[in-house]
Formats: structure tokens, sequence, C-alpha cells
């Protein structure tokens, strides 16, 4: 066995560029598939006042630890926490809509990144990342492991936040 590159095969830079080329292609498909074109329902940066006169983040809340998570929990009605890593492909992926749904929805959306705090993501059960955990009123009642969709996600939410 030879350890000349086949002839077809890019080498060096050439398959670095190759190789980002098939991620970005990737990238757009799954985005694609996970469907984020739809128009937003509110400005970005701008958070909404339920019903019952809490307010409702626009962007996502960054939790740094158990403390976060359960402020986030106990203010907001509904909330989406979303366990993920910076490397994982399928999280970056999933970003434009989990920053849609916390744009569009009444849903508050908490980000962990499971490396930064190993301790809540243990808490949460997220044994896999992407994982979702869907709360409302304060109890967790719905959970998603792996890449979703977005209309999925808005479903779930929109059922609860009634």
């Amino acid at each position: 066995m030879s350890d000349a590159a086949e002839p077809d095969e890019p080498t060096g830079d050439d398959a670095e560029t190759e190789r980002e080329r098939i991620r970005e292609r990737k990238r757009r498909e799954l985005e694609a598939r996970l469907g984020d074109g739809d128009a937003p329902e509110r400005a970005a940066g701008t958070d909404t006042v339920d019903d019952d006169g809490a307010t409702t983040p626009s962007e996502p809340i960054h939790v740094n630890g158990p403390d976060d998570l359960r402020r986030a929990v106990d203010d907001h009605d509904v909330v989406l926490v979303d366990c993920y890593a910076d490397w994982c492909g399928p999280c970056q992926m999933m970003e434009p809509a989990i920053e849609a749904l916390a744009a569009e929805t009444d849903a508050a959306v908490a980000k962990v990144d499971v490396d930064a705090n190993q301790a809540v993501a243990q808490q949460l059960g997220a044994r896999s990342i992407p994982t979702l955990v869907l709360y409302a009123d304060g109890e967790a009642v719905d959970r998603f492991v792996g890449a979703q969709d977005r209309a999925t996600l808005e479903a779930a939410i929109d059922e609860h936040a009634a």
C-alpha cells in the first residue's frame, strides 16, 4: 500500500478547502431543512410582555450555572433550554432556528454550553448534544435529543404557551 495520494484526491490545503466547501454545503442544507425562512413576528432585539406582565427576552439567555438556570425557569412561563457545544456541528446548524425561536415565540430560550457548565448539563440529563428541554410553569414537560426542525420546537412551545 502506497502513501502517495490518489490522483483525484485533494492534498494539503486543497483537501482543507474541499472539506470547508462540503461543510458549508451541508450546513446550508440543514438550515434549509430546519426551516428558518419565516418572517419574524417581532423585531429582533425587542422583548415581549406576556399576559401576566412578565417580559420574555428576544435573545437567548446564556446560563452560567445552576442558579442562572433556576432563575430563567422561575422567571418565565415557558423556557426552551438548549444544551450545546461550540464544536458540535448539529448544534451550530440549529443555531439560526434557536435564535429565531427566541425572537419570535413567547418562550424564553436559555443556552447551556455543556463544556463550560458540566454540572448544569448533568442536572438536565444531557448525555448527548444537542439536547433541548422545554419547561412550562417551572416543570420539564418535553425533551428533544439531536437536531430538531424549527416547526417541531415551535409546536411544542405553542402547546405549552397557551
